[in-house]
């Protein structure tokens, strides 16, 4: 049951007692913010020479109270996953303060992801520096909160009004293990009570007898495991009810099952209720389940390839579920037996087949191991946007965006990393992507997307992920984040995530993306995602409009319009030909410089300059020379920098951006020396292939007349390669052509 009404009272009287009682302490307040918003970071350690360590709470602020170095000058070094302070000369990043009771600093750090961490969801201590300074919490127990200390994996849906938050395994402060059976709250939806999710999440705990968070998913009479909670979606039943359903994994260890369950809530006793059990093994993926419509038909996709119809009973059969597969028959996965659908060019086929075994990456991993599948055959193939590095997926969480107006994934890989990928389907293809978070030596898994959190029309979204040591290189925990609960923010419109999406070859010889696709209805068409670009809506410097002109045939032109229909919009943005003057992958001046600067005496000096843009700031270090750093504004295509080379020497660099270059003035700041440089954009690096990203793509000619556009250098047959090249794209990575015309519900 829920906190009655009288112990909520006590527990909410208790919270702000102490709250008065600690803000009245003095301590020294140490306000951690990011440069560019000012919001203040969580999840920063400052630590002293001594090497005692402070953490920053979900405020950004530490309570600093060592009564052994107050007063005196100390040494603050800071450092925080995907934020940064500058180097001194002898490269230390740190700050000096002189902490004094009542007093306060404010340290500006620098965001290095691309994702803003806003705060820790679960866990005690939330807001535990902030009240002790003073500093109020935006939810009601921002202390302790039903006596959790950790939780495991959140899923969560709105349901009835308000929003219903699930996790897995959940640690108590009473003694060192907590429950397995999965723990809930409920929270308001903002707008309707609840908290913008910038600010925070106030929940309230579905708990026990004792106070704390009580089992979610008991399994009586049944031999009982950990119980994994995922796939939470609401449906109405037989008799219209709107339900809230989830899938649970009775598990025995990490990776085998006892049984899963078909789980719905039963509102008055607030906790699920088992209403099918499946004899299967398998471990669970943490699904977070969409709604889209295929031919007027409403599915529930578990995952981009795992669906089926939103129905309340045929939920229960797992005979009803469709997996997205190129296994041939019926889709089962026999080991090294285990044969591929190709069509007459040997590329896989892949279509919805019923009680077919799902291929989650792991799975296709082991076929590609067996060299059933190559990497470029399999329904995702990842490939970083900059540099065509092969991305090895993890689990991920999939939803439409109305902003992007493509279907936008968050996955994990590597430890700690999450990226960012789109699909013109829900199947993708999911080809290009960007990295957003990263973790020094620190786990960040399972990272979902809230939907129902999103601003701006979808320009803003939320999501988070459990933070954890976790099957990380980690040496130590994280006092009171470890196995908790992180949220961040997204900013879609951020120039970095301009991905490349596909230009799809259509049977009849056209060209399209997928707005174009969309409108003319032509899914069914699609003979090949031939190359990649940038949509036409998503303009950025440096980039050049290419025009589908009468005939099909494409022709690049730089203009705003082609030569024969002055109101047409480009077909898609691409680089220009020329592979020195390209621009930074994504639009801006972010990148590495190869600069040459010249003297009055018309002597030359070659270096590189690595320039980070946020924003319109821009961060610049140089690769050549141990502390050069500097400081500076992009806008409007011109450059300004300050840049330090030594402790006593300091340069002004200012430079137009043109046809990818840069070209400028440089001056010594208190000194004599001046001159001119010019830099170009380094190529993008090859990815583990060996390939670079960015390819140019060349027109071809038919004996017919009819045009082709390949990336490829030779075509076989009887075709004309023009003498110049069109212009320069992305390669197309994969050779598997997945997609799954399903349109968002509405």
């Amino acid at each position: 049951m829920k906190y009655g009404t009288k112990t909520f009272c006590a527990v909410v009287l208790t919270a702000c007692f102490f709250q008065a009682q600690l803000s009245a302490t003095d301590y020294f307040k140490i306000s951690v913010v990011d440069e560019q918003t000012g919001r203040g970071v969580p999840l920063i350690e400052l630590k002293t020479v001594s090497n005692t360590s402070w953490w920053t709470d979900s405020n950004g602020i530490i309570a600093f109270d060592e009564p052994g170095l107050m007063g005196q000058e100390v040494f603050f070094s800071v450092r925080g996953h995907g934020y940064e302070y500058p180097k001194d000369f002898l490269d230390f990043r740190g700050v000096k303060l002189r902490p004094a009771r009542g007093a306060s600093a404010t340290v500006k750090v620098r965001r290095v992801n691309i994702a803003e961490r806003l705060y820790r969801v679960t866990g005690e201590g939330i807001y535990r520096d902030s009240l002790l300074t003073g500093v109020a919490a935006p939810t009601r127990l921002p202390l302790l909160n039903a006596q959790v200390t950790g939780q495991d994996t959140v899923i969560a849906a709105p349901y009835r009004g308000k929003i219903y938050w699930f996790w897995g395994d959940t640690n108590r402060v009473g003694y060192p293990l907590g429950h397995f059976g999965a723990s809930g709250a409920t929270s308001e939806l903002p707008g309707s009570g609840g908290l913008s999710p910038d600010f925070g999440v106030d929940l309230t705990y579905f708990a026990d007898a004792s106070g704390f968070s009580k089992q979610m998913c008991p399994l009586p009479g049944q031999k009982e495991g950990m119980r994994w909670i995922e796939g939470l979606l609401t449906v109405p039943d037989e008799q219209g009810r709107e339900r809230l359903v989830a899938r649970v994994a009775n598990m025995r260890d990490l990776g085998y099952a006892y049984d899963w369950h078909l789980m719905a809530f039963n509102d008055e006793k607030a906790f699920f209720e088992s209403v099918r059990r499946w004899d299967i093994h398998e471990g669970h993926d943490s699904a977070h389940p969409f709604r889209a419509d295929v031919a007027g038909v409403s599915y529930f996709y578990l995952y981009p390839n795992w669906r089926v119809r939103a129905d309340f009973k045929t939920l229960f059969d797992l005979e009803n579920y469709e997996a997205f597969t190129c296994v041939v028959g019926d889709g089962k996965v026999s080991g090294v037996k285990t044969a591929i659908d190709r069509d007459g060019e040997g590329r896989p086929r892949y279509s919805w087949k019923k009680g077919a075994d799902r291929l989650y990456p792991e799975k296709i991993r082991e076929l590609i191991a067996a060299g059933i599948l190559k990497p470029e055959e399999s329904w995702i193939d990842l490939h970083d946007a900059a540099t065509g590095a092969r991305i090895q997926a993890g689990r991920s969480s999939v939803y439409w965006n109305a902003f992007r107006r493509r279907w936008v994934m968050l996955i994990s890989a590597q430890p700690g990393e999450i990226w960012f990928a789109e699909g013109d389907t829900p199947t993708g293809p999911w080809a290009y992507a960007r990295r957003i978070v990263a973790h020094d030596n620190y786990n960040f898994y399972n990272p979902t997307q809230h939907p129902f959190f999103d601003q701006e029309n979808g320009r803003l979204i939320y999501f988070e992920g459990t933070y954890t040591d976790s099957f990380s290189g980690a040496k130590e925990k994280t006092p009171r984040y470890e196995y908790n609960q992180v949220m961040y923010r997204l900013t879609l419109d951020d120039p970095r995530l301009s991905l490349p999406a596909p230009v799809y070859r259509l049977k009849d010889g056209r060209y399209l993306m997928r707005e174009g696709v969309v409108a003319q209805k032509a899914w069914s068409s699609i003979e090949e995602a031939a190359f990649y670009a940038v949509p036409p809506a998503r303009t950025r410097a440096g980039l050049v409009p290419v025009f589908a002109v009468p005939g099909g045939g494409l022709r690049l032109h730089t203009g705003s319009a082609t030569p024969n229909d002055n109101a047409a919009a480009p077909l898609f943005l691409a680089f220009p030909p020329e592979a020195d003057t390209a621009p930074g992958p994504d639009g801006s001046v972010n990148g590495l410089w190869r600069c040459t600067a010249k003297t009055t005496t018309d002597d030359e000096l070659k270096f590189d300059l690595n320039l980070t843009q946020t924003g319109m700031a821009v961060e610049a270090t140089e690769m050549g020379i141990d502390g050069t750093s500097g400081q500076g504004l992009f806008a409007g295509g011109k450059l300004a920098l300050t840049v330090v080379a030594t402790a006593d020497s300091t340069f002004t660099l200012t430079a137009v951006l043109k046809d990818g270059g840069l070209a400028g003035e440089w001056k010594q700041l208190g000194g004599s020396e001046f001159g001119s440089w010019s830099a170009k954009l380094a190529e993008p690096n090859p990815g583990d292939d060996g390939a670079s990203t960015i390819a140019v793509l060349y027109e071809y000619e038919q004996q017919d007349g009819t045009k082709i556009y390949s990336t490829n250098s030779v075509l076989g047959g009887n075709l004309k390669r023009a003498a110049k090249p069109l212009c320069r794209v992305w390669r197309n990575p994969m050779t598997a052509l997945a997609l799954d015309p399903a349109a968002p519900a509405r």
